[in-house]
C-alpha cells in the first residue's frame, strides 16, 4: 500500500465521486479543502460534451470553489495529444459546439472538409449526415483519434451511448480503429494531467468510483488508486476486477 501522505496532487473524478445525481456527496467539500491544504487538486473527466467552464460553474454552485484551470477533460488531453504529434490544423471534430470551441480556443485549426485528422468526441446532438461524413473521411484514409473510450455515459435515469459506442459503429462501417484514444484509462490523459500538475506519477492519486476508467487509469499509469464506493463500483466489483487498488473507501469524505 502506498502512503497517501506523500501525495502532491489529487486527481478527482466528479460524477459518482464528488457529486451524485447533481447533489454533493456528504463531506466532499470538506475533504477537498483538506486536500487543497496539502496538495494540488485537479478535477478530471472523460465527458467531452461540455466545457471546462461548465464544470467550474457546476462545482462552484455546489459549494466547491473552482476555476477553469482546476478542470482537465479528455478533450484537453486530445488537444495536448494533437500538439504532441504536430497536428494543429485541418482537424475535423465530431462533437458538440462546446467541444469544438475548446479546440479552437486552444490553437487547433478546424475544418469541415479535406481534414488531416478526424477527432471523434461525445456528440450529444449527433446528426446522421455528420456521422456519414465522418465515416467517409475515415474510409478514405484520413487518420482519426477519439477523446475517450466509454461506451455509455451515466445520466439521471440510466445511460446514454458514448464515444465507445460511436467507435463500434464507425469500425463496423469503415473497418478501421482509431490510432489513439486519449481519455482515461489511457496514457495520453496521464501525460496531460502530470504535465499540468508537474507531479511524478507516484506522487499523484486518482480518486474515482469507476474501475475500468478511474482505477485502471491509476494502475496503467503508475498512480496511487483510491476507489470510492459512492458511485458505480461495489466492493464485490473491486474484488472481482483483478486490479491492485491502493485504497478502497466508502466515499471521498474519508480522505
Amino acid at each position: 500500500m502506498k502512503n497517501v501522505q506523500g501525495i502532491e496532487c489529487f486527481l478527482l473524478d466528479m460524477d459518482g465521486t464528488v457529486y451524485l445525481g447533481g447533489k454533493l456527496i456528504d463531506g466532499a467539500a470538506e475533504a477537498i479543502e483538506r486536500m487543497r491544504a496539502e496538495a494540488k487538486v485537479l478535477f478530471i473527466t472523460n465527458n467531452t460534451s461540455v466545457s471546462r467552464e461548465d464544470y467550474a460553474v457546476k462545482l462552484t454552485g455546489l459549494g466547491i470553489r473552482t476555476d477553469v484551470e482546476d478542470i482537465y477533460t479528455a478533450g484537453n488531453a486530445t488537444i495536448d495529444y494533437l500538439k504532441e504529434i504536430g497536428v494543429t490544423d485541418r482537424v475535423f471534430v465530431l462533437g458538440t459546439p462546446r467541444l469544438t470551441e475548446e479546440f479552437a480556443r486552444n490553437g487547433i485549426g478546424l475544418c469541415a472538409d479535406d481534414p488531416a485528422m478526424v477527432v471523434i468526441g461525445f456528440d450529444t446532438g449527433l446528426r446522421y449526415d455528420n456521422l456519414s461524413k465522418t465515416c467517409a473521411f475515415i474510409r478514405n484514409g484520413v487518420p482519426f483519434i477519439a477523446t475517450h473510450p466509454d461506451f455509455n455515459c451515466p445520466v439521471r435515469d440510466g445511460y446514454i451511448p458514448d464515444v465507445g459506442s460511436f467507435l463500434a459503429l464507425i469500425e463496423a462501417s469503415t473497418g478501421r480503429r482509431p490510432q489513439e484514444i486519449c481519455g482515461k484509462p489511457n496514457a495520453a490523459m496521464a501525460r496531460g494531467v502530470l504535465r499540468r500538475t508537474g507531479c511524478a506519477p507516484h506522487k499523484a492519486a486518482m480518486i474515482g468510483d469507476r474501475l475500468m476508467t478511474d482505477m485502471r487509469f491509476a494502475s496503467n499509469n503508475g498512480l496511487v488508486g483510491i476507489l470510492v464506493l459512492s458511485g458505480e463500483a461495489t466492493l464485490d466489483d473491486a474484488k472481482k476486477s483483478g486490479l491492485k487498488l491502493d485504497y478502497i473507501l466508502d466515499s471521498i469524505a474519508e480522505v
